[in-house]
């Protein structure tokens, strides 16, 4: 089946970059003028997938950067990639000019919030496709126009995170400023980034038997927060009769966290610290070739290097137990080099061809000790490193103005070598076939079908150790792990109305294959490994409902789920489970409204809960969440300042973990329960734009 696909997704390919290029030939329509549907809206009649947002559609939220702008597209949800290796498949959802950011660490949205709202011209939503713009699989693309004229302007914004219980305060802040000359865009962020864990507070701590009697029971706290600072420069404009995009960044984190467990007799302690720094260049070079073609060559290298520790330690009856001590230097880099060619051969289709190479390298070494005594791990020290060639051929095909047919083939190449502990070499090649097609049968109304097979992101760190010393768990690395493969089968329907009112549902199976999820280890150890044939069936449902109808004026309510339901065959146990974690589901309900002309906006988040389990071989862990509630209040007295305010408030946060006795009879021999009361943390926000 998987075979047919592929060549019945080539030969899409192909059929549509030579019948529809005749079609195109002897049909030549007449591009219409766009035309209003509601203030500040409008819809490109000769693609009805493309809506058009002025500027004055957001006036009333006085929005600051074109990343608030892109915030309050209507049905529209941020997603910035995973970050996978590559570009191609591993970028976001948001594009500026027509073109993704120079570097894919350099996220859509990290680009838009250095936009301010005054640069923007217009912003379009594109959902299934459209002529010249390249969706890397999504079904929806935010694309950003900015103006040409020249400028000067500067932001200062200042973040705090002030805990309830006198807790550390955590502060922070950005600086940026950006010069616009003609062609030329010139730009500099200073950032001194804030970062905390949620789920940090105070709770309890109990083991209990098989039988469930209390084997111990102890106060837990726990604490977690940490930092960045960068620097990143921007630099676009004219270069040789094309445009050249540049942008470098320099940046140092840290992160610590430390959980303690204490009753009258006990004290364990489990705490951890990380230090990095990572560096980070990209260049993208466009050029107009003969008429209606163009070349665009993109440079890539990313570099980072992290280094840290985690320990145990005890306490117990006044007698101190020996230390664990898990230890760790990692060095990573990936370099990337992609080129394309891509023709616009009418208004209504355009093709592109296209190779990239990429090399991706982890350097890490690991030790473990008990009481400063070594203990032995399966690939400790590792080197992996990965070479990968990939060519693809896309077209985006405008049928007619309601329907429109995306495909693209993709075929990869790579060779992954390890050396250090253990040293191996293997050869993978993969075919990737997509197709999109978008039908508009009604204004308000699109149907959307994809059908694309894709392969998974392999994480360098599981080729090696790892630790979770809390507790008390030590992982083995695996030479033998294979990125998995899925073919992907989807179909969304979605309904506008009122204006920004939106309806979306859509289906969506997963046939994968060298599912990755925990595999057993001789000695009592596991790793993250391949364990066969999997499934997983999505329900996504979601509505943005405005209020100014109902007699609520400058209201927004949200709300939104996805049900998911997986199934694999346990590896130690022979029976069919769900895969590792995923959520069964994730329900969440917003609501926003816009007072005083858009000076005064304020907000609620709710999210219900959900559940999310890791299956080991010799135990399972579950986390779950519940009653998560977020307020907040943004005044912006001028045009020029932003003051806002927020409390997260979560009573509910659960770890439960079974160990079991055995790893075939998964008989309980003791189980852990953490009850988390996580700490209320207030958060603020000044900003100025000058």
């Amino acid at each position: 089946m998987s075979k047919a696909l592929l060549l019945a997704s080539s030969a899409v390919v192909l059929f549509s970059a030579t019948g529809a290029l005749a079609q195109a030939a002897s049909e030549q329509q007449a591009a219409q003028q766009p035309r209003p549907v509601a203030p500040g809206t409008q819809v490109d009649a000769s693609q009805q997938g493309v809506l058009v947002f002025q500027p004055d559609f957001f006036a009333a939220q006085r929005p600051a950067t074109a990343l608030e702008m892109v915030q309050r597209v209507p049905g529209f949800s941020i997603n910035d990639g995973d970050g996978s290796r590559g570009f191609e498949g591993a970028v976001g959802n948001i594009l500026i000019n027509g073109a993704r950011p120079a570097s894919k660490n350099d996220t859509g949205s990290s680009a838009a919030s250095r936009i301010l709202s005054a640069q923007v011209e217009r912003i379009e939503l594109i959902r299934g496709g459209a002529p010249g713009i390249d969706m890397q699989g999504f079904s929806e693309v935010v694309n950003i126009i900015s103006k040409r004229e020249s400028s000067l302007q500067q932001q200062a914004q200042i973040d705090g995170i002030l805990f309830e219980d006198g807790g550390p305060q955590i502060w922070g802040g950005r600086y940026q400023v950006t010069k616009r000359d003609g062609d030329r865009t010139y730009g500099v962020t200073v950032a001194d980034g804030v970062s905390i864990s949620d789920s940090q507070g105070p709770g309890v701590f109990t083991r209990r038997d098989g039988t469930g009697a209390v084997l111990r029971q102890e106060a837990l706290d726990s604490r977690m927060e940490g930092g960045g600072r960068a620097i990143r420069g921007n630099y676009a404009g004219p270069l040789m009769g094309g445009k050249i995009d540049l942008t470098a960044r320099y940046g140092v984190s840290d992160w610590r966290e430390n959980q303690t467990l204490t009753s009258a007799t006990s004290l364990r302690e489990s705490p951890f610290a990380q230090d990095g720094s990572d560096v980070e260049f990209g260049a993208v070079y466009e050029r107009p070739l003969a008429t209606g073609w163009k070349a665009e060559g993109r440079f890539i290298h990313t570099g980072r290097q992290v280094e840290g520790e985690s320990l145990s330690r005890a306490r117990l009856n006044n007698v101190d137990q020996p230390e664990q001590r898990f230890a760790f230097d990692t060095e990573s880099s990936e370099t990337i080099l992609r080129g394309l060619l891509r023709h616009e051969q009418s208004a209504s289709l355009t093709v592109e061809f296209g190779a990239e190479a990429a090399f991706n390298m982890l350097d890490t070494a690991q030790s473990f000790s008990i009481g400063g005594a070594p203990v032995p791990l399966p690939s400790a020290t590792v080197k992996v490193e990965e070479l990968r060639g990939e060519a693809f051929a896309k077209s985006t095909w405008r049928i007619t103005p309601e329907l429109s047919l995306e495909t693209g083939v993709r075929f990869e190449h790579s060779t992954i070598s390890q050396s250090g502990d253990a040293d191996s070499e293997k050869s993978l090649l993969f075919g990737k076939p997509r197709a999109l097609l978008s039908w508009t049968p009604a204004p308000g109304h699109q149907v959307r079908f994809r059908v694309e097979r894709d392969v998974g992101q392999l994480n360098f760190n599981d080729f090696a150790a790892s630790s979770n010393l809390q507790n008390n768990q030590v992982f083995g690395g695996n030479v033998d792990l294979e990125p998995d493969q899925r073919w992907i089968s989807e179909v969304t329907y979605e309904r506008r109305f009122w204006k920004e009112g939106v309806f979306s549902v859509g289906l969506r199976h997963d046939e994968i294959s060298d599912a990755i999820d925990r595999i057993p280890l001789a000695g009592g150890l596991a790793a993250v490994g391949n364990i066969g044939d999997a499934t997983i069936d999505y329900l996504s449902v979601s509505l943005t409902l405005p209020t100014t109808n109902l007699g609520i004026p400058g209201g927004r309510l949200r709300l939104a789920n996805t049900w998911i339901e997986s199934e694999v065959i346990d590896p130690t146990t022979g029976r069919a489970r769900p895969i590792s974690g995923i959520r069964d589901s994730d329900p969440g309900i917003r609501w926003s409204q816009d007072l005083r002309n858009g000076t005064i906006q304020w907000g609620a988040e709710y999210f219900p809960g959900w559940d999310q389990t890791v299956y080991d071989p010799d135990q399972r862990q579950t986390v779950s969440l519940a009653d998560y509630r977020v307020l907040y209040l943004e005044w912006k007295p001028t045009a020029q300042w932003s003051i806002r305010g927020q409390v997260n408030i979560w009573d509910d946060f659960e770890i439960e973990r079974v160990v079991y006795a055995d790893r075939q009879t998964q008989a309980v021999a003791y189980v852990d329960e953490r009850l988390i009361d996580p700490r209320t943390f207030f958060q603020m926000r000044v900003r100025k734009t000058f």
